[in-house]
């Protein structure tokens, strides 16, 4: 009887998590095409961007944190939730000071929250399968904030296009994580069929 329930806790859970990289992906995806189409033209908006993005990263977290344990469980997106939310505060006071130091605020951000999006997953891993992208997400995010950091002061694209770039990949990260997710229910469902 305690396995059916841990068995059935766990399918929820991986459809929670299945449901929540399929919402990450999509909300990437709808950020990215309106940084590339009006973002990058008007300067307003481009700036709301930069500055929704880490404030969504915040939520998502914090929503999976508070569905999958709670804070106790997940220290990891906990911390998370909190830089987000401080990036998006740095965003818009930078954005007011000198709009190209705003790569230097997301390389920094991208190093922090792609280590611990990497150490989450590490932890995941353990209990659900399709981790193996999300890990493989956290560490090139880590890299990409490094790369932010160096090219934040040189004669590149706007910063709004350098971050869509970042969320384009991520977008697709998260949708690996959940066609992968989808493909093991599909696997197991077609195996206990008779």
């Amino acid at each position: 009887m305690a396995t059916h329930l841990s068995d059935t806790a766990r399918l929820q859970d991986e459809r929670w998590l299945r449901y929540y990289y399929f919402t990450r992906a999509a909300f990437s995806v709808v950020w990215v095409a309106l940084a590339f189409i009006i973002g990058q033209h008007v300067t307003a908006i481009g700036a709301a961007l930069l500055i929704v993005y880490p404030v969504w990263d915040a939520l998502a977290n914090y929503v999976d944190m508070s569905r999958s344990g709670g804070m106790q469980k997940n220290f990891t997106q906990g911390f998370n939730v909190f830089a987000s939310a401080a990036i998006a505060i740095a965003v818009i006071v930078v954005l007011h000071v000198h709009a190209r130091a705003v790569l230097d605020v997301f390389g920094v951000w991208a190093v922090m929250s792609g280590l611990l999006q990497l150490a989450t997953a590490v932890r995941r891993r353990k209990r659900f399968g399709a981790q193996w992208a999300m890990i493989l997400s956290g560490g090139q995010s880590a890299l990409a904030g490094v790369l932010f950091i160096a090219q934040a002061h040189a004669a590149v694209p706007a910063p709004i296009v350098k971050v869509a770039g970042y969320a384009g990949v991520g977008a697709i990260y998260f949708l690996v994580s959940a066609l992968w997710l989808s493909a093991g229910q599909l696997r197991r469902k077609f195996a206990s069929t008779p």
